[in-house]
């Protein structure tokens, strides 16, 4: 594992594979973002470091971590849109807080607060559970099977 001095300046890259940011976009935003240079879509990624690069002792190159997408979701429509860009701007007011960010909204400083009132109406991981057993029995009875 690389270690660094305190002070070090780490630059972030993006990787190149996309596949799951372009699984979590509809059809119609990939054409609109190819369509219409400067469009933007609204997405929630994890991001886990691929490669890195200067971290060697007497190494003149800066260090370096290259980031890869591993899940992405994708805002559907203007409300979606809007939750995001809410929990991010909560998270922006939290770094404001703790200086390390220039610049604050108006509006709450708590994050989590923030975060649990944009989700409250999306379901949580239980109703998602129920939904899919729901869906596995109602295909289990609709499906007819011959012996021949």
């Amino acid at each position: 594992m690389p270690k660094l001095d305190k002070d070090a300046d780490v630059e972030i890259k993006l990787d190149s594979a996309a596949g799951l940011l372009q699984a979590s976009l509809t059809e119609e935003q990939r054409r609109g973002l190819f369509e219409h240079p400067g469009m933007r879509v609204i997405a929630i990624v994890e991001l886990g470091s691929v490669t890195y690069t200067g971290h060697a002792d007497g190494e003149d190159k800066a260090p370096q971590v290259k980031l890869r997408v591993k899940l992405a979701e994708a805002a559907q429509d203007h409300e979606q849109a809007h939750l995001v860009l809410e929990v991010m701007r909560a998270m922006m007011r939290r770094r404001k807080m703790q200086n390390t960010l220039d610049e604050v909204g108006p509006g709450s400083h708590d994050a989590e607060q923030a975060v649990a009132a944009a989700l409250a109406a999306h379901p949580g991981e239980d109703e998602y559970r129920e939904h899919q057993d729901r869906e596995s029995r109602r295909s289990r009875r609709g499906r007819v099977e011959q012996h021949g």
